[in-house]
């Protein structure tokens, strides 16, 4: 029964072809956890061979548009396809992620009286765990043999920001999250058999911007060189990056991620990831 992940979305908030938004899939056994649900997460979960439906648990690392404008249609998804799916469990740091899942459905009010009055179904009605974010790691949610831990990392100034760390039988899988290359991440990560982590070409994005201020940007992000070194130092059996910033417009900018992440230092197992990329341990 291997851990299987899989990248959901590796896109950030501008619309690019084939990249859907944030989000990371993990599954062992009948264990399914999606943590992030950008744009099109739905469809992406679906076309990993999965379903919302079979989703044990939504996560979300922090409220950032790209991070969270896919949850309804997780959330719709699940409960139109298994009656029994209405009490999916999304668990979030306390603050602005919680007050948006009290709230994501209350646009919907118009739509749901009539599928409810039409079906006989319960109203759709998400479990939703907040914790309070910390810098030391914490179980926030356990199930059987599968255990999820978080902390906080640098996406300063949005707040609370954090990482996950999912473990089971067969290893441990470590989620970033948007975050700058920070020591939180390294110690959570060291020794894991898969770090999926968000990626940040400084120079580049300046560039195809245009605009000097865009700099400011890659401030509350993970710089590539940065993160190869701090990769070496973590050890991960694989690093999977997503989140690519700017995206890579053909094979050749695709390469000068790898590029830049081997020249900070990093020589292990690396996937510059597209949508559905995945590993198993």
């Amino acid at each position: 029964m291997p851990t299987r992940v899989t990248i959901t979305g590796t896109g950030s908030p501008p619309v690019v072809p084939h990249r859907a938004g944030a989000g990371v899939l993990v599954e062992h056994g009948d264990t399914v956890l999606q943590f992030d649900a950008g744009r099109a997460t739905a469809l992406r979960i679906a076309e990993a061979g999965s379903h919302p439906a079979r989703l044990s648990g939504l996560f979300l690392t922090h409220h950032h548009s790209d991070h969270i404008t896919g949850v309804v249609d997780v959330i719709f998804s699940a409960w139109l396809n298994r009656p029994d799916s209405v009490n999916l469990t999304c668990v979030a740091p306390n603050g602005p992620c919680i007050r948006f899942l009290n709230r994501m459905l209350e646009p919907y009010d118009e739509d749901l009286a009539v599928r409810v009055h039409h079906s006989g179904r319960a109203y759709p009605a998400p479990v939703i765990i907040g914790f309070d974010a910390t810098a030391a790691p914490t179980a926030v949610w356990e199930r059987d043999d599968v255990r999820v831990l978080s902390r906080t990392v640098h996406h300063h100034p949005v707040d609370p920001a954090v990482a996950y760390r999912v473990e089971t039988p067969d290893g441990a899988v470590v989620i970033s999250g948007d975050t700058r290359v920070c020591d939180e991440v390294e110690d959570f990560a060291r020794g894991c058999d898969v770090l999926v982590h968000e990626v940040f070409r400084v120079d580049a994005f300046v560039e195809r911007s245009n605009d000097p201020t865009a700099r400011t940007i890659g401030d509350y992000h993970s710089d590539t060189f940065a993160l190869g070194a701090m990769a070496k130092r973590a050890d991960p059996g694989v690093l999977m990056l997503t989140h690519l910033v700017p995206a890579p417009r053909n094979l050749d900018e695709k390469r000068q991620f790898e590029a830049e992440i081997r020249q900070g230092g990093y020589e292990g197992q690396l996937i510059v990831c597209d949508d559905l990329d995945a590993m198993e341990f």
